[in-house]
């Protein structure tokens, strides 16, 4: 099983950023997918995720409206588009699978199988 995490980068506070997620290896459409994020000297924080069961969507408060996060089960992708990023959105972005699919389960980190190896997102103010 493979998590490719890409498209971070350095950009400007109140611009937007598209993260994708490529997996491999991996039954893409019996896991649902999140995103959590990890800022110097901070714990792992969860962002949103996607469920496979009912394609709900479920943000952390601190990117509601800002963020939304999607998949492409035709090409084993989970998305995270992110707009009006800023400097607290700072972070190492990883990617998860997951067999749960409650929000409750889906915002916990113990709760995903697979993760993916970071992608890195600095914004400046």
């Amino acid at each position: 099983v493979q998590l490719q995490a890409f498209g971070g980068g350095l950009v400007q506070a109140g611009e937007s950023l598209r993260l994708s997620c490529l997996a491999s290896a991996f039954s893409f459409r019996i896991y649902s997918m999140g995103w959590f994020r990890q800022a110097p000297g901070k714990a792992h924080e969860f962002v949103a995720a996607v469920s496979y069961r009912s394609g709900s969507a479920y943000y952390a408060n601190s990117v509601k409206g800002r963020f939304t996060i999607s998949r492409d089960n035709t090409r084993n992708t989970v998305y995270l588009q992110m707009s009006t990023v800023n400097p607290e959105d700072t972070a190492v972005y990883f990617c998860a699978g997951s067999g749960y699919y409650s929000y409750s389960d889906l915002t916990a980190a113990i709760k995903y199988d697979y993760w993916g190896q970071g992608t890195q997102v600095t914004v400046s103010s």
